[in-house]
């Protein structure tokens, strides 16, 4: 018995699809704000506050390890439903969160090891969702384009090891963008240009000193579409540490608009 604490995202989805199709025994802990999982039968529907319940729920179905998948975003704490052990390690997580949503999942993670239960990897049922060094477009970078990914990778590489960016996005030889509390969809916004058009590139990298079992940087159709929109090349992952989905209609994608998806 495994235990999936879910949040939003498609990932989650995907990693349940799996774990059905192997018939691997499982609950569900879901964190979602919309309570996305509702519908399944083993799913529990959990204030991020109730640790005595999580807690109790894991260990009735003897699930000694715990999965993590999707973003848990951080919630408004006057407002959470406490039980008796929110209340006592509730001033951890309120700590954490100031560092970024990442940092309250890794708090959780502490809290559980303490219970003896272990967290794996989000990958564990899906490899397959990751990309391995290459390049998996039609379309490679140029001298010009290579020229921004260097620069956008230095930039991601500086910053300290708590801060919240996994994103940074490069055009015509400047960082133009880094990620903030607000996401990618936020960022790739601010990047439009009506001059630059198939010019500049997105590069998500995990963060430093991240747990790769959790909060890995994720991909999808959608944030191809947001970097057309904002006019930009391509995008870079980094290898075998993304999450990407949907990966024959992304690639479909940016061959059809000219574009690089590329892992380093």
């Amino acid at each position: 018995m495994i235990g999936l604490i879910f949040g939003e995202t498609d990932f989650p989805k995907e990693i349940l699809k799996k774990i059905k199709k192997r018939k691997v025994r499982y609950l569900i802990i879901d964190l979602s704000k919309r309570r996305v999982f509702k519908k399944d039968r083993y799913s529990h529907s959990v204030s991020i506050g109730q640790f005595g319940r999580i807690i109790k729920i894991l260990k009735e179905n003897n699930c000694k390890k715990v999965l993590f998948a999707g973003r848990v975003k951080k919630p408004n704490f006057s407002k959470l439903r406490l039980d008796l052990k929110g209340i006592y390690y509730m001033p951890r997580i309120i700590k954490s969160s100031k560092l970024g949503d990442a940092a309250i999942l890794k708090e959780i993670i502490k809290i559980l090891s303490q219970e003896r239960i272990r967290t794996v990897s989000s990958l564990t049922f899906n490899p397959e969702l990751t990309l391995k060094k290459g390049n998996y477009s039609k379309t490679k970078p140029n001298k010009e384009d290579k020229t921004d990914i260097n620069k956008a990778i230095k930039t991601l590489n500086k910053l300290g090891k708590y801060n919240f960016s996994q994103g940074a996005v490069a055009r015509n030889k400047k960082v133009i963008a880094i990620e903030g509390k607000g996401g990618t969809q936020k960022m790739l916004k601010r990047c439009k240009s009506k001059k630059s058009k198939n010019k500049g590139v997105l590069v998500k990298f995990p963060k430093k000193k991240q747990d790769l079992r959790i909060d890995l940087p994720t991909i999808g159709p959608q944030t191809l579409m947001q970097c057309k929109s904002a006019g930009l090349k391509g995008i870079v992952l980094k290898s075998k540490q993304n999450v990407f989905l949907e990966r024959k209609k992304c690639i479909t994608f940016a061959n059809k608009n000219k574009m690089f998806i590329i892992a380093k």
